[in-house]
């Protein structure tokens, strides 16, 4: 069977305008007159219009960029923002929404206790729910044929209070500023205009009603702005001119203390009572057909429990399930019986969600990226305004419950940030912080063009033809970029489909392994046989770049060495001024324990402390560190010293030790002597770590690993490290 969908009228401004134009219109405006006078009463509706109105907009312009489904809000704020933050605003506001149902029934009840006092006020709000129930299970086309007679309704009670100026002696003696002399409950001890306020505001809040029904309607793109915001306008001139019809019918006592002054004085005042009772089941109604298509997107998307379930539909499109489901929290809200004490904070879910539209606006228009062309456009002071506005009147109506319910709000944030949520569709966070970033960029490159050695971080690219190049150096990669390192792996197009298969499969899997820890890691295919080409013109190209590797990391096969490779490769890592790792493990010996360190210091020049420059020594130094942090190792830091004009002190030494802030544990000792003797003395070491000179080889780094029968690190300096600032 075919879905029904609707169009503006029935599916947008019809639910919106009956939600706007509720109870408060009927026994709460005259009480507004009557404490803030004409000007105030203008204020206060004008106020609440601008906060309801900006709203409108955003949403309309927003829906006019996006293909919006099911869920109204919670669609357009998981779209742009990502399901977590879309589903922590947009189960609050179904909750909101439910429970409401509760709160218009409780209204419809007092209308008609009115009428007949002697009716037992649970059975009645049992029934009066039931009623509701009955039509929105029929169906929703169904329901909204109910709301074309509710509307007429109403349309007859505002002519009868208006035409009421025709039978009743008016008031001429105006009151333009009100004393605010309180209400009946108070006894008329006071009040202030954010009194006054706070208790209109509910009634212009209901600019979602339409939006909410957005997945059953024809097109939501074209019927939620021209439905939303006629609906606005339209109420909007409705309590303007409410406000001077009350002036005219009674001096500001007696609207401040009579609230049925609209229904004694209507032309009819039957019609003005139906009125009254039919925009309270309209609300009801409204809210009940809209509640449960909120809970079916969010269960559409996997955000509540048994979602599976939740977002079953009937043959009619109906969606039963949550409809149950929301029937039993309207029912617990009903059992509650005074709902007084958590209605301040459903109030406040409306206005987090209504900010949250506008942000969404604020942000899509601050990024400008092409994807954002609405045919509705909007100036950014709109959802500028919208958004403050929305969090200012949270405030302004109880700081407590503001505060309570965005403590809410971001433990269900939390909640679904746990369940790892995959959205089938992109939204706008990689924008927004792609944005931020360039504008980081752009600051940093500014301030200093030219990258501060303080802000060095290991930044890794890694060439690669065959997996066990990185397999084999797996856990050593770990350990030099945790935490705050990156990877980028370069690899080769292999020409076998199987093999290459293989290689992509595995680069799959280890990233997904290393983004686990935190760290940031990518990988490109090069369409090139020959990889030291491919190396050089890579480094090249990302040297113009802010954000690049400025280290190359390779391990070598002792059993099948490449020379000239690698001495090209170094070569040409120094000539792009990169940084470079060379691991050559021995045998299967690997990396033993990793536990101790042996950092070989040499050609450490003889002014280092009044330059602040210890020579090559810089990059083997800073891996030496980050090593033993992340083993929980120690370093044995051993200093060549062979010239003759150089001499390490004792005071040296301390000196040394404190500017490169080495651990405590650390030993410092000064050797005399070659290389290669000193390091066959040291053999109690899981690693050895050096510095390359210039006259050393890649044939004379294999010979110190078989030799000492130790792996070892091998480091290129570039002209970025500085270990002692």
């Amino acid at each position: 069977m075919t879905k029904k969908t609707f169009g503006t009228f029935a599916g947008v401004f019809t639910p919106t305008t009956l939600t706007i134009l509720g109870v408060i219109m009927y026994i709460r405006q005259p009480w507004v007159v009557g404490n803030a006078g004409i000007v105030g009463a203008l204020g206060i509706v004008l106020l609440s219009v601008a906060i309801t109105l900006t709203t409108a907009l955003s949403l309309s312009s927003i829906t006019t960029n996006v293909r919006i489904g099911t869920g109204g809000a919670f669609s357009i704020i998981s779209k742009s923002l990502g399901l977590e933050i879309g589903g922590a605003i947009g189960i609050p506001f179904y909750i909101a929404q439910a429970l409401a149902v509760a709160m218009y029934v409780f209204g419809f009840r007092e209308g008609l206790v009115s009428i007949l006092p002697n009716l037992n006020s649970l059975f009645l709000d049992l029934g009066i729910f039931a009623v509701v129930m009955t039509i929105a299970f029929i169906s929703t086309s169904f329901a909204f044929k109910i709301q074309y007679v509710i509307l007429g309704i109403i349309g007859l009670s505002l002519i009868s209070i208006y035409g009421s100026l025709f039978v009743n002696d008016l008031n001429y003696d105006f009151e333009l500023f009100g004393k605010y002399p309180g209400s009946i409950e108070n006894n008329f001890s006071g009040g202030s205009f954010w009194v006054v306020f706070a208790v209109f505001f509910p009634a212009v809040t209901g600019v979602m009603a339409g939006a909410n029904m957005s997945g059953d309607l024809t097109s939501p793109r074209d019927s939620i702005p021209k439905g939303t915001i006629s609906a606005v306008l339209l109420t909007t001139v409705i309590y303007i001119s409410l406000i001077f019809v009350a002036s005219l019918l009674a001096t500001p006592y007696e609207m401040a203390s009579n609230y049925n002054l609209f229904i004694e004085k209507a032309l009819f005042s039957p019609i003005v009572l139906a009125g009254l009772l039919g925009a309270t089941l309209s609300s009801a109604l409204g809210s009940f057909i809209g509640a449960p298509r909120i809970m079916l997107a969010l269960a559409e998307k996997g955000i509540l429990p048994k979602s599976k379930e939740l977002s079953k539909i009937s043959k009619k499109g109906e969606p039963v399930n949550s409809m149950l489901i929301t029937a039993v929290i309207v029912l617990i809200g009903i059992s509650l019986r005074d709902l007084n004490t958590i209605a301040p904070i459903l109030t406040m879910f409306f206005m987090i969600t209504y900010a949250m539209v506008n942000i969404v606006v604020l942000v899509e228009q601050s990024l400008s990226l092409p994807s954002y062309r609405p045919t509705l456009k909007v100036p950014l002071i709109i959802p500028a305004l919208g958004a403050f506005g929305s969090i200012a009147i949270m405030f302004v109506i109880n700081v407590i419950v503001a505060l309570t319910s965005l403590i809410l709000i971001f433990l269900f944030y939390f909640y679904l940030v746990r369940l790892k949520l995959k959205s089938e569709a992109g939204d706008s966070r990689s924008g927004l912080f792609t944005a931020l970033a360039e504008w980081a960029t752009k600051k940093s490159s500014d301030l200093s063009p030219e990258k501060e050695v303080r802000s060095w971080r290991p930044d890794l690219l890694i060439p690669m033809t065959m997996p066990k190049e990185i397999r084999s150096s797996y856990k050593l990669i770990h350990s030099i970029v945790y935490p705050k390192g990156s990877i980028k792996i370069l690899s080769l197009i292999n020409e076998n489909v199987e093999e290459q298969k293989n290689i992509e499969l595995f680069l799959k899997n280890a990233s997904q392994k290393y983004k686990e820890s935190g760290i940031s890691v990518s990988y490109a295919f090069i369409e090139n046989k020959e990889l030291n080409t491919t190396i050089n013109i890579s480094m090249q190209s990302l040297n113009a770049a802010f954000f690049k590797p400025n280290i190359i990391f390779v391990s070598v096969d002792t059993g099948n060495v490449n020379v000239d490779y690698f001495n090209t490769l170094i070569a040409d890592v120094k000539k792009n001024n990169f940084g470079m790792i060379i691991y050559i493990p021995f045998s299967t010996a690997s990396l033993a324990i990793e536990k101790n360190i042996n950092l070989w210091l040499t050609n450490i020049p003889t002014n280092w402390k009044e330059d602040f420059n210890i020579g090559h020594n810089d990059l083997s130094t800073l891996l030496s560190l980050l090593i033993s942090k992340n083993w929980k190792g120690t370093i044995d830091a051993l200093i060549l010293e062979n010239n003759p004009n150089s001499k390490f002190l004792e005071s040296d030494i301390d000196y040394f030790k404190t500017m490169v802030r080495f651990p405590n544990k650390t030993n410092i000792s000064v050797k005399k002597g070659d290389l290669l003797s000193n390091v066959k003395k040291h053999r109690n070491a899981d690693v050895n770590i050096f510095s390359v000179d210039s006259e050393m080889s890649i044939l004379d780094m294999i010979t110190i690993v078989n030799e000492s029968r130790i792996s070892a690190i091998f480091c290129v300096d570039s002209n970025l490290e500085n270990v002692l600032v």
